[in-house]
């Protein structure tokens, strides 16, 4: 029997506006010299960061099965998207209507058994998140270019489209499309790519930067404040308090809390719109804020608090009494629901992640803020700053804090504060 060929996939894409203008990367490693032996790069029009993290992950097994049909393969994908690797290796559900045709499109390529998926941070992501990146350039250009060779690292102009070659904007064949031509697997004894300079060039235009490199051209971000709502009577006493609870109103400590914040954000004069979670101690909260700002409040059921079922109104020793073996669970897996039928973490995170992608949309440039609760704040740090799971419960978060996450064009989130509470002093 044929020893399977051991292979690494890096994938990566971007939305520069999510959704906007969007491109993928992906390259086939040969893990024992960590050389190229494939790549592909496609712009792929107007398509939300998920969307083209899914197209890359779909384009890297598609290289693997063309490079390797006839050979059975272990294909290990390395991703610095956590919902696509989460989803693909089953430990997230998929509910959004875009993502599962995606999903099963990935599963079908290569024998499930044969693939493997580990979240890697965007700095170990480079090669894929280039190509990903000279996609959305070219797109951008209006131009189509090919890659001389995946062992060069070269890229050389095409000739131009004939006159009746469908056009850049073409709703079908997309804006342009620079996906490379597969290379022939290279020996083991090939060298390995190296890694791209520190402000690569991708022809006339640079590509945008990431991390401590960010382009200064990206033009205003969505600004996020994330205000988590006064004290409730259930709050001192640490009591789970979440969606499918009895829905308690601020205490006479939680308004003096909101108004603080208030007049706090009255002072800054930063705060453009107001979102808020539809629970009423988010309300309440973020009435203070509107009416001292002169502002309307919009509702977003995404930004709702966990349901966390049978334990709402409980303390966690009630719940580690009357519930031990659920609890435990749900500490140790972001997958674990509370007793009753509530709220996993990674459907939280599948949630708040939809209302991320969608305010940032539509408030794009705009200094928001949200109203919400401590799942949701801590949800929107973890996954700005690439954390695992079990990072939620690591983080301090107070009644009224503030924490700001930035999220730029170019897909880069930037946390900038978390769990402020210099205004409540």
């Amino acid at each position: 029997m044929t020893a399977p060929r051991r292979l690494v996939v890096e994938a990566d894409g971007g939305s520069r506006g999510n959704p906007g203008p969007a491109g993928y990367g992906a390259v086939v490693l040969d893990p024992h010299d960590a050389g190229t032996l494939a790549e592909a790069a496609e712009y792929i029009g107007v398509a939300t960061n998920n969307v083209a993290e899914y197209k890359g992950l779909i384009a890297g097994l598609r290289a693997v099965k063309e490079l390797f049909p006839d050979t059975p393969v272990e294909v290990r994908v390395r991703m610095d998207s956590k919902l696509v690797v989460e989803q693909m290796s089953g430990r997230w559900k998929i509910k959004h209507p875009d993502m599962k045709p995606l999903a099963a499109e990935a599963a079908s390529i290569l024998p499930a058994s044969s693939v493997t998926y580990e979240w890697i941070p965007r700095e170990r992501n480079k090669h894929a998140d280039r190509l990903a990146n000279e996609a959305m350039d070219a797109g951008g250009r209006g131009g189509q270019w090919g890659r001389a060779s995946s062992t060069a690292g070269l890229e050389t102009p095409r000739t131009p489209a004939a006159p009746d070659s469908p056009p850049p904007g073409d709703a079908v064949a997309g804006a342009a499309k620079v996906r490379a031509a597969m290379a022939a697997a290279r020996p083991a004894t090939a060298a390995p790519q190296t890694e791209p300079t520190a402000f690569p060039q991708t022809g006339p235009a640079a590509a945008p930067q990431v991390g401590w490199g960010s382009a200064p051209d990206l033009g205003a971000p969505a600004t996020f404040i994330l205000l988590r709502h006064g004290e409730t009577a259930l709050t001192p006493e640490k009591r789970f308090s979440g969606s499918g609870g009895s829905d308690p109103e601020l205490s006479e400590t939680g308004r003096r809390q909101a108004a603080r914040a208030a007049e706090a954000f009255a002072a800054r004069g930063t705060v453009q719109e107001i979102v808020s979670s539809p629970l009423r101690r988010c309300r309440e909260t973020a009435s203070a804020v509107a009416a001292r700002l002169g502002l309307e409040v919009r509702i977003d059921e995404g930004l709702r608090e966990t349901d966390f079922g049978a334990w709402e109104g409980l303390t966690f020793a009630e719940v580690r009494e009357r519930h031990a073996a659920d609890l435990t669970a749900w500490l140790a897996s972001p997958d674990a629901a509370p007793t009753g039928g509530g709220e996993s973490f990674a459907e939280v995170a599948e949630r708040v992640s939809a209302t991320r992608d969608r305010l940032v949309a539509r408030y794009a440039g705009r200094t928001v803020l949200l109203v919400t609760h401590v799942t949701p704040v801590k949800t929107l740090v973890r996954l700005a700053l690439g954390a695992p799971p079990e990072s939620l419960f690591r983080m301090e978060l107070s009644p009224a804090s503030v924490s700001t996450v930035a999220y730029y064009a170019d897909g880069n989130p930037s946390l900038r504060l978390l769990n402020d509470t210099s205004h409540l002093r």
